[in-house]
């Protein structure tokens, strides 16, 4: 690999061992809609029973139409479900395919198809980033399960505990951690994808009448460190901190660039929990208290790049407001990148997609939404997908920067032309770039003035595209209206160069 890998890698845990606190974004508000914004969505795979009945060749042709569908939208990230129960929707040598691909735990799909290796390079494709979304503790999800006979759990069943009718890793156990962190490192070390991202299981949701199973792990892992029977609940978040520190590192050390994102439940505590009144003026379920996640510390700590509550209540929710919740993460954001989980069918039921769109762009903080689930947005549900193409998502728009990774803009482009090939009238240039130097052009932004316009890569409406490739086809219609085009260059964590190289062209 080349120097700047090993000088970015140890630039990068530095930061990380140091703790150093998150830039913060901040973009002029020049246009409607913002220049940077993350745009997600999620693609769910638990408990879908589309794919255990697809030939490979019916799931590549769902997946571009799906991709297509959500480009046109305006989603920039996608968020897909590829180890939902200690399984792989990937080929893997650590855990079995998963029931939810193709029909059996453990069962090969034909020829071997490896739905993230071909999602990540259509994403890509797309100008689309691929978020591997990973459930850490959960091996069953109703207790109904039949593991394969490679499954952790028939050579580690002291691993596990049934809760709830789930099959869990029991979050105490420090060999779970490191197994966790065994298939992280697999996917980041053999996988293009831009981040690893979790959502809001970790400690599972408390069932009424029903404790924890964990007093075995507690006697022989949290009382040798001090924690007495009245500390286990500190015990526990303990263990989910360790877990999220140890990923991060785990990250760094493999790819310095792929980020790691986390998706909690929407409520981080309850004012009336908080001795110093610092929680939300909400009554329900917590992160802190219920499932043992401490996301702000996280965030803190610099151990998260991103953070995605999921508020998915509507406007004057009796119990948890979503206007209440969304001005208290964001009062609570610490520096780093806060993007807000949207409900889209409870959103659309309400009518209020308007409203929660244009009140989290005024809040400094907000930095994009991610929607729940992708099929809503496929079924257009209410005129959801409508709304965006047409209006919040109508120019398109750059992921925020994570310049708390990197703060350098990439190298300028070379050589712009414009030439007649047998494609047509094409725009192409050079640029330097590596698939192990994160620092180098990932994609460029083509931005196009008509004669006379300002000239304002600031404002996202004079984008007309972005892409991996490097050229663009003009629209060519009769060569007598002048245009001004700008490409620039943006590395893998999103910097842009500074000025673009400029071609002005008769169209």
């Amino acid at each position: 690999m080349s120097a700047n890998y090993f000088r970015l890698l140890s630039v990068a845990l530095i930061v990380f061992i140091t703790s150093c606190s998150v830039s913060k974004q901040v973009t002029a508000p020049v246009s409607e809609n913002p220049k940077r914004e993350f745009r997600g969505a999620w693609i769910q795979t638990a408990f879908q029973g589309e794919y255990k009945n697809m030939s490979p060749a019916e799931m590549k042709t769902s997946f571009i139409k799906k991709l297509d569908f959500l480009q046109d939208c305006g989603i920039n990230a996608i968020v897909f479900q590829v180890r939902p129960e200690a399984d792989a929707f990937y080929k893997s040598d650590i855990e079995p395919w998963s029931r939810f691909f193709t029909g059996e735990q453990g069962l090969a799909p034909a020829g071997n198809f490896d739905p993230m290796a071909f999602l990540i390079q259509e994403c890509h494709k797309r100008n689309m980033e691929f978020h591997a979304w990973l459930n850490p503790y959960r091996a069953s999800t109703a207790g109904d399960t039949r593991f394969a006979d490679s499954h952790i759990y028939h050579d580690r069943p002291d691993l596990f505990v049934t809760y709830n009718k789930q099959v869990l890793f029991d979050p105490g156990i420090p060999d779970n951690r490191q197994f966790i962190c065994r298939v992280v490192r697999d996917i980041v070390s053999r996988y293009d994808v831009d981040a690893i991202h979790m959502d809001d299981y970790f400690y599972p949701y408390p069932a009424p009448g029903e404790s924890f199973p964990d007093d075995v792990s507690f006697r022989k892992y949290g009382k040798p460190k001090g924690y007495t029977d009245a500390q286990r609940a500190d015990w526990r978040r303990d263990n989910v901190n360790t877990l999220i520190s140890e990923l991060k590192r785990t990250i760094l050390l493999s790819k310095p660039w792929v980020r790691f994102g986390i998706s909690p439940f929407g409520i981080y505590r309850n004012r009336k929990s908080t001795p110093d009144g610092s929680g939300s003026n909400t009554n329900g379920l917590q992160n802190y208290d219920d499932l043992y996640a401490d996301i702000t510390r996280w965030v803190k700590e610099g151990w998260i790049d991103y953070n995605i509550p999921q508020l998915y209540w509507e406007m004057g929710h009796t119990a948890a407001d979503y206007t209440t919740l969304i001005k208290w993460w964001n009062n609570n954001a610490y520096g780093g990148h806060l993007y807000i989980g949207q409900s889209v069918a409870r959103t659309m039921q309400a009518k209020q997609l308007t409203d929660k769109m244009r009140y989290a762009r005024t809040l400094p903080n907000v930095m994009g939404n991610c929607f729940w689930p992708a099929n809503e947005l496929l079924w257009n549900n209410g005129g959801v997908s409508d709304s965006l193409r047409r209006h919040y998502h109508r120019s398109p728009a750059l992921i925020p920067a994570y310049t708390h990774l990197h703060n350098r803009a990439p190298k300028e482009i070379k050589k712009l032309k414009a030439e007649w090939t047998e494609h047509g009238y094409m725009l192409h240039w050079q640029a330097e770039q590596s698939p192990t130097n994160p620092e180098l052009a990932s994609y460029f932004v083509i931005y196009r003035f008509a004669k006379h316009e300002i000239k304002d890569l600031n404002n996202p409406d004079n984008i007309v595209a972005t892409t991996r490739n490097s050229f663009y086809l003009l629209p060519y219609k009769n060569g007598n209206e002048k245009y001004t085009y700008i490409v620039t260059a943006v590395d893998r964590f999103h910097n842009e160069s500074k000025k673009g190289k400029v071609k002005k062209v008769k169209l």
